[in-house]
Protein backbone atom coordinates (compact mmCIF):
# COMPACT_ATOMS: atom_id res chain seq x y z
CA UNK A 1 0.00 0.00 0.00
CA UNK A 2 2.73 2.11 0.52
CA UNK A 3 4.38 1.67 -2.45
CA UNK A 4 1.17 2.64 -4.67
CA UNK A 5 1.12 5.80 -2.87
CA UNK A 6 4.37 6.77 -4.54
CA UNK A 7 2.93 6.11 -8.27
CA UNK A 8 1.16 8.93 -10.29
CA UNK A 9 -2.02 8.15 -11.63
CA UNK A 10 -1.14 10.31 -14.56
CA UNK A 11 2.44 9.14 -15.63
CA UNK A 12 3.63 5.91 -15.75
CA UNK A 13 7.10 5.36 -14.13
CA UNK A 14 8.29 3.25 -16.36
CA UNK A 15 7.93 3.98 -20.09
CA UNK A 16 10.83 1.92 -21.86
CA UNK A 17 8.17 0.05 -24.04
CA UNK A 18 6.57 2.24 -25.71
CA UNK A 19 9.11 4.93 -27.02
CA UNK A 20 9.62 5.55 -30.06
CA UNK A 21 6.04 4.83 -31.30
CA UNK A 22 4.27 2.50 -33.24
CA UNK A 23 1.75 3.04 -35.88
CA UNK A 24 -1.73 1.71 -36.92
CA UNK A 25 -4.27 2.34 -39.57
CA UNK A 26 -8.03 2.77 -40.16
CA UNK A 27 -10.27 0.92 -41.23
CA UNK A 28 -9.09 -2.16 -39.49
CA UNK A 29 -11.37 -5.19 -39.45
CA UNK A 30 -9.72 -8.58 -39.86
CA UNK A 31 -6.01 -8.24 -40.56
CA UNK A 32 -4.06 -5.81 -42.66
CA UNK A 33 -5.34 -6.78 -46.16
CA UNK A 34 -8.14 -4.26 -47.32
CA UNK A 35 -9.69 -6.45 -50.29
CA UNK A 36 -12.52 -5.46 -52.16
CA UNK A 37 -13.92 -5.10 -55.99
CA UNK A 38 -15.39 -1.85 -57.23
CA UNK A 39 -18.07 -3.52 -58.76
CA UNK A 40 -19.54 -5.16 -55.83
CA UNK A 41 -20.90 -2.61 -53.04
CA UNK A 42 -20.77 -4.56 -50.34
CA UNK A 43 -17.22 -6.10 -50.59
CA UNK A 44 -16.49 -1.96 -49.72
CA UNK A 45 -18.93 -0.96 -47.30
CA UNK A 46 -17.79 -2.33 -44.36
CA UNK A 47 -14.46 -0.34 -44.65
CA UNK A 48 -16.60 2.70 -45.36
CA UNK A 49 -18.68 2.11 -42.45
CA UNK A 50 -15.23 1.75 -40.27
CA UNK A 51 -14.07 4.95 -41.36
CA UNK A 52 -16.89 6.88 -40.34
CA UNK A 53 -17.75 5.54 -37.23
CA UNK A 54 -13.72 5.91 -36.57
CA UNK A 55 -13.98 9.36 -37.34
CA UNK A 56 -17.11 10.60 -35.62
CA UNK A 57 -14.98 12.35 -32.97
CA UNK A 58 -13.47 14.59 -35.64
CA UNK A 59 -16.65 16.19 -36.81
CA UNK A 60 -15.81 19.92 -37.12
CA UNK A 61 -18.64 20.97 -34.89
CA UNK A 62 -17.45 18.33 -32.21
CA UNK A 63 -13.85 19.59 -32.30
CA UNK A 64 -14.88 23.39 -32.24
CA UNK A 65 -16.99 22.38 -29.15
CA UNK A 66 -14.49 20.86 -27.20
CA UNK A 67 -10.86 21.74 -28.41
CA UNK A 68 -9.14 24.60 -28.95
CA UNK A 69 -7.08 26.30 -31.94
CA UNK A 70 -3.40 26.40 -31.25
CA UNK A 71 -0.38 27.53 -33.07
CA UNK A 72 0.87 25.32 -35.78
CA UNK A 73 4.67 24.42 -36.18
CA UNK A 74 5.02 24.55 -32.34
CA UNK A 75 4.77 22.05 -29.32
CA UNK A 76 1.90 22.95 -27.11
CA UNK A 77 3.70 22.54 -23.63
CA UNK A 78 0.64 23.25 -20.88
CA UNK A 79 2.02 24.07 -17.47
CA UNK A 80 0.49 23.06 -13.85
CA UNK A 81 -0.14 21.10 -11.28
CA UNK A 82 -0.17 16.84 -12.97
CA UNK A 83 -3.80 16.80 -12.03
CA UNK A 84 -4.62 19.83 -14.22
CA UNK A 85 -7.13 19.39 -17.21
CA UNK A 86 -5.13 19.52 -19.97
CA UNK A 87 -6.96 21.77 -23.26
CA UNK A 88 -6.60 20.12 -26.45
CA UNK A 89 -6.11 21.16 -30.21
CA UNK A 90 -8.37 20.93 -32.69
CA UNK A 91 -8.12 18.26 -35.40
CA UNK A 92 -10.81 18.23 -37.90
CA UNK A 93 -11.64 15.83 -40.36
CA UNK A 94 -11.89 18.38 -43.14
CA UNK A 95 -8.51 18.66 -42.67
CA UNK A 96 -8.22 15.59 -44.07
CA UNK A 97 -9.63 16.65 -47.45
CA UNK A 98 -10.54 13.75 -50.25
CA UNK A 99 -10.47 11.44 -47.21
CA UNK A 100 -12.75 13.36 -44.92
CA UNK A 101 -15.51 11.30 -45.83
CA UNK A 102 -17.58 14.78 -46.27
CA UNK A 103 -17.03 15.33 -50.06
CA UNK A 104 -16.97 11.81 -51.30
CA UNK A 105 -18.74 9.48 -48.42
CA UNK A 106 -17.03 6.24 -49.52
CA UNK A 107 -13.41 7.72 -48.91
CA UNK A 108 -12.76 6.67 -52.70
CA UNK A 109 -13.61 2.93 -51.92
CA UNK A 110 -16.74 3.21 -54.69
CA UNK A 111 -14.11 4.48 -57.49
CA UNK A 112 -11.00 2.14 -56.38
CA UNK A 113 -9.00 5.26 -54.79
CA UNK A 114 -9.43 4.20 -50.93
CA UNK A 115 -7.94 5.82 -48.27
CA UNK A 116 -6.39 4.98 -45.02
CA UNK A 117 -5.87 6.92 -42.12
CA UNK A 118 -2.66 6.20 -40.19
CA UNK A 119 -2.10 6.72 -36.14
CA UNK A 120 0.79 7.16 -34.00
CA UNK A 121 0.44 5.16 -30.70
CA UNK A 122 0.14 7.95 -28.05
CA UNK A 123 2.86 8.23 -25.26
CA UNK A 124 2.47 10.97 -22.76
CA UNK A 125 5.23 13.11 -22.24
CA UNK A 126 6.44 12.23 -25.89
CA UNK A 127 8.03 15.28 -28.60
CA UNK A 128 8.39 13.72 -31.62
CA UNK A 129 10.67 15.09 -34.07
CA UNK A 130 12.82 16.80 -32.09
CA UNK A 131 11.38 20.23 -33.31
CA UNK A 132 10.16 19.14 -36.85
CA UNK A 133 7.25 17.57 -37.64
CA UNK A 134 7.04 13.94 -38.27
CA UNK A 135 6.07 12.91 -42.13
CA UNK A 136 4.42 9.85 -43.44
CA UNK A 137 5.99 8.05 -47.00
CA UNK A 138 4.27 5.07 -48.58
CA UNK A 139 6.43 2.14 -51.08
CA UNK A 140 5.47 -1.09 -52.22
CA UNK A 141 6.77 -3.47 -49.18
CA UNK A 142 8.12 -6.34 -51.41
CA UNK A 143 7.33 -6.48 -55.52
CA UNK A 144 6.50 -4.60 -58.75
CA UNK A 145 6.87 -1.17 -57.27
CA UNK A 146 4.68 -0.04 -60.51
CA UNK A 147 2.06 -1.39 -58.41
CA UNK A 148 1.69 1.52 -56.59
CA UNK A 149 1.79 4.82 -58.40
CA UNK A 150 0.36 7.73 -56.87
CA UNK A 151 -0.35 8.16 -53.48
CA UNK A 152 -1.79 11.89 -51.86
CA UNK A 153 -1.57 12.94 -48.12
CA UNK A 154 -3.32 14.78 -46.04
CA UNK A 155 -2.94 17.32 -44.24
CA UNK A 156 0.27 18.89 -44.60
CA UNK A 157 1.29 16.78 -47.41
CA UNK A 158 1.77 13.73 -44.27
CA UNK A 159 2.99 15.62 -41.22
CA UNK A 160 1.47 15.55 -38.04
CA UNK A 161 1.90 19.05 -36.26
CA UNK A 162 4.19 19.71 -33.54
CA UNK A 163 1.02 21.76 -31.82
CA UNK A 164 -0.80 18.04 -30.83
CA UNK A 165 2.30 17.16 -28.66
CA UNK A 166 3.08 16.52 -25.83
CA UNK A 167 0.12 13.88 -24.93
CA UNK A 168 -0.37 14.08 -20.85
CA UNK A 169 -2.81 11.19 -20.10
CA UNK A 170 -6.45 10.10 -20.44
CA UNK A 171 -6.77 11.43 -16.85
CA UNK A 172 -6.23 14.75 -17.83
CA UNK A 173 -6.47 15.38 -21.73
CA UNK A 174 -9.68 13.94 -21.69
CA UNK A 175 -10.86 15.68 -24.93
CA UNK A 176 -7.63 14.37 -26.49
CA UNK A 177 -8.32 13.36 -30.13
CA UNK A 178 -4.66 11.73 -31.87
CA UNK A 179 -3.87 13.72 -34.65
CA UNK A 180 -3.87 11.30 -38.06
CA UNK A 181 -2.18 11.54 -41.76
CA UNK A 182 -4.49 10.06 -44.43
CA UNK A 183 -3.30 8.24 -47.46
CA UNK A 184 -5.03 8.35 -50.42
CA UNK A 185 -3.92 5.92 -52.75
CA UNK A 186 -5.41 7.10 -56.09
CA UNK A 187 -3.12 4.91 -58.36
CA UNK A 188 -3.08 1.24 -57.51
CA UNK A 189 -2.57 -1.92 -59.82
CA UNK A 190 -5.89 -3.35 -59.52
CA UNK A 191 -6.42 -7.21 -59.42
CA UNK A 192 -3.15 -7.57 -57.43
CA UNK A 193 -2.25 -8.27 -53.99
CA UNK A 194 0.37 -5.02 -53.39
CA UNK A 195 2.21 -4.62 -50.34
CA UNK A 196 2.71 -1.48 -48.97
CA UNK A 197 5.08 -0.34 -46.32
CA UNK A 198 4.13 3.01 -44.71
CA UNK A 199 6.37 4.81 -42.83
CA UNK A 200 7.30 7.07 -39.79
CA UNK A 201 10.47 9.67 -41.12
CA UNK A 202 11.78 12.11 -38.34
CA UNK A 203 14.20 11.96 -35.82
CA UNK A 204 14.24 9.72 -32.87
CA UNK A 205 11.65 7.87 -35.10
CA UNK A 206 12.51 3.96 -35.83
CA UNK A 207 10.84 2.70 -38.77
CA UNK A 208 13.38 -0.40 -40.25
CA UNK A 209 13.14 -2.71 -37.36
CA UNK A 210 12.36 -6.24 -38.80
CA UNK A 211 11.14 -7.85 -35.46
CA UNK A 212 8.74 -4.64 -34.74
CA UNK A 213 6.00 -4.69 -37.90
CA UNK A 214 4.08 -1.54 -35.60
CA UNK A 215 7.31 0.33 -34.85
CA UNK A 216 7.24 3.21 -36.94
CA UNK A 217 5.92 2.03 -39.46
CA UNK A 218 3.09 -0.35 -40.61
CA UNK A 219 2.45 -3.09 -43.85
CA UNK A 220 -0.79 -3.68 -45.18
CA UNK A 221 -1.37 -5.31 -48.36
CA UNK A 222 -4.16 -4.01 -50.62
CA UNK A 223 -6.39 -5.88 -53.47
CA UNK A 224 -8.55 -3.79 -55.73
CA UNK A 225 -10.90 -5.42 -57.87
CA UNK A 226 -12.60 -4.22 -61.04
Amino acid sequence: YVMLLTLSPYTPRFRDRVSPPGVMIRPYLNGFTIAFNVSQPNTWQPYVDNMHHFLAAYDDKIQEEKNIECVPGQYFIQGGNDSDEKKACQFKRSLLQNCSGIEDPTFGYSKGQPCILLKMNRIIGYRPGAGVPVNVDCKVQKGNESHLRSVDFYPGNGTFDLMYYPYYGKFTHVNYTSPLVAMHFTDVQKNYLVPIQCSLNGKGIINNLNSDRFLGRIIFTLSIGK
